[in-house]
């Protein structure tokens, strides 16, 4: 899903919020964390069109932030939004918490996080791991684990399909994607797909990047004019 920059100031955001460390996140950060999360579930041993559907529902869920708690102050928390009360910290034996306890990990971040999504999958059955790895494509697999795994309320479904068709375009030799799709980038802040040489203001840092062939960049250090401004308000 490519959105028009005429678009993007009226896209609606997803409903996370921040926790502690907000300010170490930038639009380049997150885009590198979904490709982070891309080639470790790759090294693990799933499909591509696999890895982009678990990505994709990570996008909607947290736009891969670590960090990330659920808007308005629920239950929600981390990549996964795991819940508070719950898979976050109380659950026996399946818990990020207590698993990052167990290994010496801190429980915010992004590796220890992607370790205890595969952790869930490879230890309890009823997460969806069989029913991901009989999906056809990017598709059902995105369904599967949205339906599986992340057991959600109000799923967005549509857009976690995009997502993760953008995902397998961008990182998995275009299998799945579409002629629609280009070197763009996808904004945090916006929680939009953005098209190439768009500008914005991050929310997360409050300084200005623009979008070059799928990555952000300082915008004072590309001679490219910006194909759209946007300031975060």
């Amino acid at each position: 899903m490519l959105i028009v920059a005429s678009t993007l100031a009226c896209s609606a955001h997803n409903e996370w919020g921040v926790g502690t460390g907000d300010t170490g996140e930038t639009e380049s950060a997150l885009t590198s964390n979904q490709k982070t999360a891309y080639n470790y579930f790759i090294s693990k041993g799933f499909k591509p069109y696999q890895a982009a559907a678990i990505v994709g529902n990570l996008m909607q869920e947290s736009s891969v932030k670590p960090t990330s708690y659920q808007y308005g102050g629920g239950p929600g928390r981390g990549i996964a939004q795991w819940s508070a009360g719950g898979r976050w910290d109380k659950t026996p034996n399946d818990n990020m918490l207590w698993f990052a306890s167990s290994r010496g990990l801190d429980p915010w971040t992004l590796g220890a996080q992607l370790d205890f999504i595969y952790y869930e999958l490879t230890t309890f059955g009823a997460y969806g791991l069989g029913a991901l790895e009989n999906a056809s494509g990017v598709v059902a697999a995105t369904i599967a684990f949205q339906d599986k795994f992340e057991i959600c309320g109000s799923c967005s479904q549509s857009q976690r399909i995009a997502y993760a068709q953008q995902i397998l375009y961008d990182y998995g030799s275009g299998g799945g994607g579409s002629s629609n799709y280009s070197a763009g980038c996808w904004s945090a802040t916006y929680q939009s797909q953005v098209q190439n040489n768009v500008c914005i203001q991050s929310k997360f840092d409050g300084l200005w990047y623009e979008c070059d062939d799928g990555d952000w960049v300082d915008r004072w250090s590309d001679p490219t004019p910006c194909n759209g401004v946007y300031p975060y308000y």
